[in-house]
């Protein structure tokens, strides 16, 4: 094997090399140009009144940013930082207790705020709003609401789904930043970035390459980054050249568009066994043994944005394009036929 590729690399842990890698201000995070201003402008004038900031919420597809931007806000405030998600807090008493225990300026980040239980919802409405909680003590009969005073702190939710947001949530966030796919050139600067970490040797092209098939997103980017060094160490490539990235990728099934596997079953059955249907989310799930979150969330963000499947109130539908991509043929049916459960 081939040692200069490669200096040693302690932390191999996926989550290790994020945060390795992830810029530590503003003016080092790669895209999201406008998230970034509107932010800096929200940051800047809170530091000029000598308050906390207003309250965060942060919108986007998995893998663009959100937890990055929440860490930067730490950093560029001078204020610690908590990290939680919606699916730990599934009881008020959950929220109780970390609100409680949040020191003056403080952050609380929230990652998948969508999740969370109603009745912790609710309770983060007072709190955001007046810094407060009411906590149930004692049972039945006897139980009574005792107020605890909270110390001011900000919170930054973020989301795939706003959509699941119940609207006064929603509206107690002074901010709202969407993120949004990343363009070629911004995400070859992600992976640029990371190949120097990674003390990789590479041509240009090649990175331009694995950028083109990132769907979009800096965390496969990296992910794919990170596959194709592999590919190149046990092959014994001393450069990464674009037919290196182009093997190793073809190994692990993600083609010149950015699908992968699971991307290509649920086109091959929206062109298959449901040419010209409608088909509904839940039987796609059925279909392709995935939870119907992940495919909502995380496979058609993408085949939406790339033109190649429409989401229509009768259910999802394949473009002629997918066709296309799929070599087949596509016979246009006007009498659409609908299969939704």
């Amino acid at each position: 094997m081939n040692e200069d590729l490669l200096a040693p690399e302690p932390e191999e842990n996926e989550l290790a090399f994020e945060a390795a890698v992830r810029p530590s201000n503003l003016e080092g995070f790669v895209g999201q140009q406008k998230v970034r201003q509107q932010l800096q402008l929200v940051l800047e004038s809170a530091k000029l009144r000598g308050t906390n900031s207003d309250h965060i919420l942060l919108v986007g597809p998995p893998g663009l940013g959100k937890t990055t931007l929440a860490l930067i806000v730490s950093n560029e405030t001078g204020h610690p930082i908590r990290l939680t998600s919606g699916p730990t807090i599934q009881h008020a008493g959950d929220l109780a207790s970390i609100l409680s225990s949040l020191t003056a300026g403080e952050i609380l980040f929230i990652d998948e705020i969508h999740r969370m239980s109603r009745s912790a919802e609710e309770m983060l409405y007072l709190a955001m709003e007046d810094y407060r909680v009411d906590v149930m003590v004692g049972k039945g009969v006897g139980a009574n609401s005792i107020p605890l005073e909270l110390a001011p702190f900000t919170l930054i939710g973020a989301t795939t789904r706003s959509g699941m947001l119940p609207t006064p949530l929603r509206d107690r966030f002074g901010f709202t930043g969407h993120l949004e796919f990343y363009d070629a050139t911004e995400l070859e600067e992600v992976v640029r970035r990371s190949a120097v970490h990674l003390n990789v040797n590479h041509d240009k092209d090649s990175l331009a390459e694995i950028a083109r098939r990132s769907r979009g997103t800096p965390r496969i980017a990296n992910r794919l980054l990170r596959r194709v060094r592999d590919f190149a160490l046990v092959n014994d490539h001393s450069v990464i050249t674009v037919e290196v990235a182009k093997a190793a990728l073809a190994l692990y099934e993600v083609d010149e568009l950015g699908l992968d596997r699971i991307d290509k079953q649920l086109l091959e059955l929206l062109t298959g066994r449901y040419a010209n249907k409608s088909v509904g989310l839940s039987t796609l799930a059925v279909a392709l043994g995935e939870e119907a979150d992940t495919i909502e969330a995380v496979v058609e963000p993408y085949l939406v944005r790339t033109g190649l499947i429409v989401r229509t109130p009768r259910g999802r539908e394949a473009t002629a394009a997918a066709f296309a991509h799929m070599g087949k043929h596509h016979h246009s049916n006007s009498t659409q036929t609908t299969l939704d459960l």
